[in-house]
C-alpha cells in the first residue's frame, strides 16, 4: 500500500511528514518552495517507491506545490482544511496549530477519509479557474467602486442615486452640477475619477465574458444553456468539478457543494439544517441560478412556489430549488462528458440533458436528501493508480 506524505504548505516554505498505512511516522521535514528545497524535498521522498502526496489546500495557498508535483508525475491527493481540522483535534486532544502538527493532520485525513479528490493540472481547466477568479475579482471591484461612488453622489445630489447605476448615468447626473466652493469641486473630481474607474472595471468584465464564453463553449459544455448559468459560472463549474465523474451519483455532488441538508433528527423529531460545508464557490453559483430563475417565469419559479404553498419558508423553498437544480447540473455536466468522449461521425450522447428544474424524466427524486452515508467500497489509502 503507498505511503502518505502530509504537507502543511505556505507560501514559502512546507512542512511534510510521511506515514505508512499503519501511521506510522517514516519521515518529517520543512523545505523551501524555491527550486533548490523543493529539489531537495522530492529527494527525500523517492526513497518510498509508492506513494501519494496529501495535500491541505490544492484550491488555494497550496496550489502551486499541488500542480508542480502533478507535473513531475507525483499522486496528490487534495484534504479538505475542515476535515485536517477535525483530525488535528482528535490526534492532539486540543486544536492546536503548527506545522509539523498540521502535517501530521493531513497525512492522517488522507490516510483514514474515503473518496478524497485526486489533483489534476489540466491546462484548460487551470486557465478556465484563473479566469474565473478574475472575473470574481472584477465583480467585487464594481461593487467597492460604486459604493463609493454612491457615497459622494449622496453628497452631491439630494436623495443620492438610484441603486443599479451605469457611468453613463452617473455622468448625466453630474453634468447640470456647477462647482460653488472647493469642497464641491474636490467631490466632483472625485465623482469623474470613479466613473472612469467604473468604465475600465465595466470593459474588463466585457472582455473578460467573452473570453471565458468562447473557452467554455470550446470545451464542449453546454451548462450556458441552463437559465441563471452565465460564462463566468460555467467556468467555475468546469474548473472546480474537474471530472464530474468522480461523484458516484448527484447526492454525493449535493453534498460536495453544500447543497444537500444536515440530517438533525433527534428522537421522534424527524428535520433537517442548512449544510454549511462544501465547495462555497460552487454554492454561490448555485444560490446565484437559483435567485435568476425567481426572477423569471422559469420552472424554478414553478418549483419554489409549490415548495412554498406545501409549507415551506421562502428560505427553505431556496434551499430546496438549489438542491434540484444542483441535480439539473449534475445531469447536464455527466451529458457533456459523455457527449465529449462519444463525439464523431453518427457519435450520440445516449443521455438527456435535463435542462428543466423538476426534470424530463418521471424518475426525477425529490430534493430534500440529506447528505449520503459513507462509501464502504472505497479504500483507506488512496494509491498511486487511484
Amino acid at each position: 500500500m503507498a505511503v502518505i506524505i502530509g504537507m502543511d504548505p505556505h507560501k514559502r516554505s512546507a512542512t511534510i511528514e510521511v506515514i505508512d498505512p499503519t501511521g506510522r511516522v517514516l519521515l518529517t521535514g520543512r523545505y523551501s518552495t524555491d527550486k533548490v528545497g523543493y529539489s531537495e524535498m522530492l529527494t527525500a521522498t523517492q526513497q518510498f517507491k509508492d506513494r501519494a502526496w496529501a495535500i491541505e489546500g490544492c484550491n488555494g495557498i497550496g496550489r502551486h506545490l499541488a500542480h508542480r508535483l502533478v507535473h513531475d508525475g507525483e499522486v496528490v491527493i487534495d484534504v479538505p482544511a475542515k476535515l485536517s481540522a477535525q483530525v488535528r483535534v482528535f490526534a492532539t486532544g486540543n486544536g492546536r496549530k503548527t506545522d509539523p502538527v498540521d502535517a501530521h493532520s493531513v497525512a492522517l485525513a488522507a490516510l483514514h477519509a474515503p473518496n478524497l479528490r485526486r489533483v489534476t493540472a489540466d491546462p484548460e481547466l487551470i486557465a478556465l479557474g484563473m479566469l474565473a477568479d478574475r472575473r470574481d475579482e472584477l465583480g467585487r471591484a464594481r461593487t467597492e467602486t460604486l459604493c463609493r461612488l454612491h457615497r459622494l453622489l449622496l453628497e452631491l445630489i439630494p436623495g443620492g442615486a438610484k441603486v443599479f447605476l451605469s457611468a453613463r448615468q452617473a455622468r448625466e447626473l453630474i453634468a447640470p452640477i456647477t462647482p460653488t466652493d472647493a469642497a464641491v469641486r474636490v467631490r466632483l473630481r472625485l465623482v469623474v475619477e470613479l466613473i472612469e474607474d467604473l468604465e475600465t472595471i465595466d470593459r474588463k468584465t466585457r472582455a473578460a465574458d467573452k473570453e471565458l464564453r468562447q473557452l467554455v463553449l470550446e470545451h464542449g459544455c453546454t451548462l450556458m444553456d441552463l437559465h441563471g448559468i452565465g460564462p463566468s459560472s460555467a467556468a467555475r463549474l468546469l474548473a472546480d468539478v474537474g471530472d464530474i465523474r468522480r461523484f458516484r451519483d448527484r447526492d454525493r455532488f449535493a453534498s460536495w457543494n453544500g447543497t444537500a441538508p444536515l440530517d438533525a433528527s433527534s428522537g421522534d423529531q424527524q428535520r433537517h439544517r442548512l449544510s454549511r460545508a462544501g465547495n462555497r464557490k460552487i454554492n454561490r453559483v448555485l444560490h446565484i441560478m437559483a435567485i435568476v430563475q425567481l426572477r423569471n417565469h422559469t420552472p424554478g419559479r414553478v418549483y419554489y412556489d409549490a415548495r412554498k404553498a406545501g409549507g415551506k419558508t421562502s428560505m427553505e423553498a431556496i434551499r430546496a430549488l438549489k438542491r434540484r437544480l444542483s441535480n439539473v447540473i449534475y445531469v447536464r455536466m455527466i451529458a457533456d462528458q459523455r457527449r465529449r468522449e462519444w463525439a464523431g461521425p453518427g457519435g450520440q450522447s445516449g443521455t438527456t440533458t435535463d435542462s428543466s428544474v423538476t426534470g424530463s424524466n418521471p424518475h426525477t427524486d425529490p430534493s430534500d436528501k440529506p447528505h449520503p452515508g459513507p462509501d464502504n467500497q472505497i479504500s483507506a489509502a488512496p494509491s498511486p493508480t487511484s
